[in-house]
């Protein structure tokens, strides 16, 4: 059975993603640092599973892809099986191809596993 979970910017549509499957919401602990850091746990085991992670890249851009990427980084060294992004609205997308010399094509750098 495959795992899902959202990320803070995604939580009603991932629960009604997961009521409609008939799955529970896995548990998630997202907080930050007094520095600003965010700091996410993974609240049960997904070892061997299938995991789905729900998050937008609207709002604050910066914060909801790092703690994406944290996401993604805490259920691959917990061995899960497979790890999904479901992103809506895709961060940087408009920066994907060089348009000067020395440019960075930064969605790539996003897509990157």
């Amino acid at each position: 059975m495959p795992k899902i979970f959202s990320g803070s910017s995604l939580q009603d549509l991932s629960q009604k993603i997961a009521d409609h499957l008939g799955l529970e919401l896995g548990k998630v602990v997202t907080k930050k640092f007094s520095n600003q850091e965010t700091c996410v746990e993974i609240g049960e085991s997904v070892r061997g599973e299938d995991v789905y992670i729900g998050q937008s890249g609207c709002g604050e851009i910066n914060d909801n892809l790092v703690e994406l990427l944290i996401m993604i980084n805490a259920c691959k060294i917990a061995s899960a099986s497979w790890v999904t992004a479901v992103i809506l609205c895709f961060p940087y997308a408009r920066q994907d191809k060089k348009d000067k010399s020395r440019a960075p094509i930064s969605a790539k750098l996003v897509a990157s596993p």
